[in-house]
């Protein structure tokens, strides 16, 4: 099984969620399965961390545009008001 976390400063909890939401359908298609689990920091209220679950590896990074970011990617966190590059960590459950 395949896991994608996720770690972001945003500016605003309430911009950045319904921007969130908004991609579940892309991130399906792309290979996400089941739900999104969303957390916030409890020391820091600007920082979200987000788990998800992929169907493989590869489709995960070919998402969220690695080893390049896709411009869709950056667009979509700029629209987020993420303040800071995002922390992807790809996972590979043993």
């Amino acid at each position: 099984m395949a896991h994608v976390l996720v770690r972001v400063k945003v500016e605003s909890y309430r911009l950045w969620r319904p921007v969130f939401d908004e991609g579940d359908a892309a991130r399906k298609a792309a290979g996400a399965i089941g739900e999104s689990q969303v957390f916030r920091s409890g020391d820091d209220p600007w920082e979200v961390i987000v788990l998800l679950e992929w169907d493989e590896l590869e489709n995960a990074r070919q998402f969220f545009g690695f080893p390049e970011r896709s411009d869709r990617f950056l667009e979509a966190i700029k629209q987020a008001g993420v303040t800071d590059e995002p922390t992807v960590f790809f996972l590979s459950q043993v």
